[in-house]
């Protein structure tokens, strides 16, 4: 019923806290579908695991923009987010006090997502225990590798893909 990339995105976001993994799973999964048929969902839940690793990292001002993306996003996916077990009244309180936290400037603390179908919840808790984390476990900040996971990571396949694009762009002119 729920896609893998989906149940790994909430096990993450809900065990290390890897917002870079999130992102990074979900972007592939949106990307799997045709230009001009993608679900605009898929981007308003990313947008909230970046909001997220932006304000974990006292980055406030990044973690405004993309938190107002996924909520201007999520107002309009009431259904959708219904569809994917998601208590959709709760999320989007959470998500508007997340944003009055960051614009005061408050301190990251981890969130959990109001997931409501008990079945993608057994699920998400067994993947979590498969991948060997602790659900519902508060974000590391020590940990480097996922705090400040964007300046360690290997960006080879990013760069060969923007270069294939910029000459594909060039050669259609």
């Amino acid at each position: 019923m729920y896609s893998q990339a989906y149940i790994d995105y909430l096990v993450h976001f809900h065990g290390d806290r890897d917002y870079f993994e999130c992102h990074e799973l979900l972007e592939e999964h949106w990307k799997k579908d045709e230009r001009g048929h993608r679900n605009i969902i898929w981007v308003g839940l990313i947008q909230i695991a970046v909001s997220l690793y932006h304000h974990r990292r006292q980055n406030f001002a990044g973690a405004k923009r993309t938190m107002q993306k996924a909520l201007a996003i999520l107002m309009k996916e009431e259904e959708n987010i219904t569809q994917l077990g998601l208590n959709y009244p709760s999320l989007l309180k959470l998500l508007r006090k997340q944003l009055a936290l960051i614009d005061t400037y408050q301190p990251y603390k981890s969130i959990n997502l109001p997931i409501e179908d008990p079945a993608l919840l057994r699920a998400c808790k067994q993947r979590s225990t498969d991948k060997q984390l602790v659900w519902l476990s508060a974000s590391n900040l020590q940990n480097d590798a996922i705090v400040h996971r964007h300046s360690t990571r290997d960006r080879s396949d990013v760069i060969a893909e923007r270069q294939a694009n910029l000459l594909a762009k060039q050669n259609n002119r």
